[in-house]
């Protein structure tokens, strides 16, 4: 009887689960799910003439085009770099190495509107580099190349802090191992390195690109936005709020927020294949 009662009881050792649970599903929906419900409210509110109207544009449909290409280029230039980086963080001492891995953090902290003005300021034909590049007919403001440049300032992180700690969790000897039995560099990077690497570098790359279509404020300067040419799709949101066209620029938001849940569905989709193939 006593063991009966003692079990009836008996209490978990982490207590305070309904609390927690209630808290974070409270902070996620208010955070979280109420505002981007509303955009899906407001878009499937529309008629479907006004929708397809507002989403299909010449000048929304070209902004989608800028805004996906170049974020899809800086997430490709922020994998290489970013890995390369991440790389040279874990397993190299030397001196500054905390501050530069500090620096990587910077992306995060800088509000992008001042570094859209500081890359404004470097690229123009009177900047610091800019009147060195017009020289050479290289144009980077006005430019969908400027563009990139500023998304893979604001990518770059992304990828760093993904990658570091899984190459902080390979043992060097696994390496020295694959190099003893007479694999290349190369081998060893493709056939053992790669497998444990490539869902975080994945994610990283996702996140970059992710962050990269939503981008606003360190783009805008930089961008020039001019119709047709250089306008990114947050910026057609901002005009249509400002001539008060609401379901538009709700049309526009929901396309950016469906593209954006669609690769990262489609990461968890690579992620467990990738278990899966490697259990």
């Amino acid at each position: 009887m006593n063991m009966t009662l003692f079990k009836g009881k008996q209490r978990k050792i982490l207590p305070g689960f309904g609390l927690s649970m209630g808290y974070t599903v409270f902070y996620l929906s208010a955070i979280v799910l109420v505002p981007l419900s509303t955009i899906v409210i407001s878009a499937f509110g529309m008629n479907p003439e006004t929708f397809f109207g507002a989403i299909s544009s010449p000048r929304v449909l070209a902004s989608y085009k800028l805004s996906i290409s170049t974020a899809f280029f800086a997430s490709l230039f922020d994998a290489v770099a970013g890995f390369l980086t991440a790389w040279t963080l874990v397993r190299y001492r030397f001196p500054g190495r905390k501050i530069l891995d500090a620096l990587v953090d910077l992306p995060f902290a800088l509000p992008t509107a001042v570094a859209g003005i500081c890359f404004a300021t470097l690229y123009s034909p009177i900047g610091w580099l800019g009147q060195f590049l017009a020289k050479v007919n290289i144009e980077l403001i006005n430019k969908p190349s400027g563009i990139v440049i500023a998304l893979i300032f604001i990518g770059f992180p992304f990828v760093v802090r993904t990658v570091q700690p899984v190459i902080a969790e390979l043992e060097p000897e696994i390496e020295e191992s694959a190099q003893s039995l007479g694999a290349t560099r190369w081998q060893t990077f493709r056939k053992i390195l790669l497998p444990h690497l490539f869902p975080a570098l994945l994610t990283g790359i996702t996140l970059a690109f992710a962050r990269g279509i939503g981008e606003y404020g360190s783009v805008i300067f930089i961008a020039g936005n001019l119709p047709l040419k250089t306008e990114i799709a947050p910026l057609m949101i901002m005009t249509k709020l400002d001539q008060f066209d609401y379901n538009g620029a709700s049309a526009v938001a929901f396309v950016l927020l469906l593209i954006s849940f669609s690769m990262l569905l489609l990461l968890n989709g690579v992620q467990r294949w990738q278990q899966k193939a490697y259990q």
